[in-house]
């Protein structure tokens, strides 16, 4: 009967195992379009219908922008290339139900080597066919 209890709870970890690999990929390659610039990349995991949000943390507190996928991609894509940039994903906290996943980032953010900001990023995703999509992401900032 131990042995049964056993192999029942090794496949239920190894399915929810491989759920957040299959998440994690999504923002991976996400990440991996920012910092190569490559709009292309970054948009092969958005959603049609994307929110993008951040919060800038101030003195008063903080203050909501809305970014559109397209503004996102152009700013990316507008980085002269002489300029370095580098998101650090610090962690990753992935929960997920069914075709809904919630993945939670702090990070830092480096401009030429130099820490420019940092904060969490909050993603959601939906898994659309065979793929995890970015359905709405909010991130924080804070000055250092």
């Amino acid at each position: 009967m131990k042995k049964l209890i056993l192999i029942v709870v090794c496949f239920v970890f190894a399915g929810m195992n491989a759920q957040d690999t299959e998440v994690r990929k999504a923002i991976d390659i996400f990440f991996e379009g920012f910092h190569e610039r490559d709009t292309v990349k970054m948009q092969s995991v958005f959603a049609k219908e994307i929110v993008l949000h951040s919060i800038a943390e101030g003195k008063y507190g903080g203050t909501l922008s809305v970014e559109s996928a397209v503004g996102l991609t152009q700013s990316i894509a507008s980085i002269p290339k002489n300029v370095t940039f580098q998101e650090k994903l610090l962690a990753y906290k992935i929960l997920v139900d069914g075709s809904l996943a919630h993945v939670w980032t702090p990070y830092e953010f480096y401009i030429n080597g130099k820490l420019s900001h940092s904060g969490v990023n909050s993603f959601v995703l939906f898994k659309a066919k065979d793929s995890w999509r970015i359905t709405y992401c909010i991130d924080t900032r804070q000055q250092p």
